[in-house]
């Protein structure tokens, strides 16, 4: 079963979507479309519910009510287990402190997810320096996340996102760690490299300069959505 209601074409759609946290509205009836290879700012305050619907779309955490459809699936109403896999194999993910494995080398990290999926270690590996060699990255693949400066450690995160062929890349503040110019030439990479290889990208915020740069900007106030530009 479809829903009506869904944007033709979309990869990735959320319909009423609500979240609440005891009787405080993170999200308060949201809807919203994705187009495939689209890359979309997400912007507003802090504590107007940015973050909680990146999560909510990505099935980190479940909405109270509404739908979530991926591709003319509901994953909204997936077991844990599903949304798990769906997390792995369709979703990528950029944190604003990268999240590395510090144990791990650089392209150690971007396998991971590869190998959680069930990869074997020789295609993980290879695919890895393939991304690492992309995003500037050659020659630094058995360093650890502690021999890499602060914009290289991103790139990494980047690559660790792309490397599974997600449709949808999900970033909370990517450049929020890094200086300005790094932190610019970081968000090229990441929208250079989701295009390549056609994966939609969410990124959520406070840089005005950097929403204005993108494609598309969703404001939220108050968990609800405020304006939708397009450039």
């Amino acid at each position: 079963m479809t829903n009506p209601h869904l944007s033709a074409g979309a990869v990735l759609s959320g319909r009423g979507l609500v979240k609440r946290y005891g009787q405080q509205h993170a999200l308060a009836g949201i809807d919203i479309d994705v187009q495939p290879g689209e890359a979309i700012a997400i912007v507003g305050p802090s504590g107007s519910g940015k973050t909680s619907l990146l999560h909510v779309l990505a099935g980190i955490l479940r909405a109270d009510s509404g739908e979530i459809w991926l591709q003319g699936q509901r994953i909204d109403q997936f077991s844990e287990k599903r949304r798990s896999e769906l997390r792995r194999t369709e979703f990528g993910f950029v944190f604003q402190s990268g999240m590395l494995v510090s144990e791990l080398t650089a392209e150690e990290n971007v396998a991971l997810p590869s190998l959680l999926a069930g990869g074997t270690r020789g295609e993980a590996i290879a695919a890895a320096r393939e991304w690492l060699g992309k995003l500037g990255l050659a020659g630094k693949e058995a360093r650890l996340p502690g021999e890499l400066s602060g914009g290289e450690a991103q790139r990494v995160a980047i690559a660790r996102a792309l490397t599974h062929r997600p449709k949808v890349i999900f970033a909370d503040e990517p450049t929020g760690a890094l200086d300005t110019r790094t932190g610019r030439e970081t968000m090229d990479a990441l929208l250079a490299a989701a295009q390549a290889s056609g994966a939609a990208v969410l990124v959520v915020t406070h840089d005005r300069e950097l929403a204005e740069s993108m494609p598309r900007t969703v404001a939220i106030r108050d968990g609800l959505i405020a304006t939708r530009l397009a450039a």
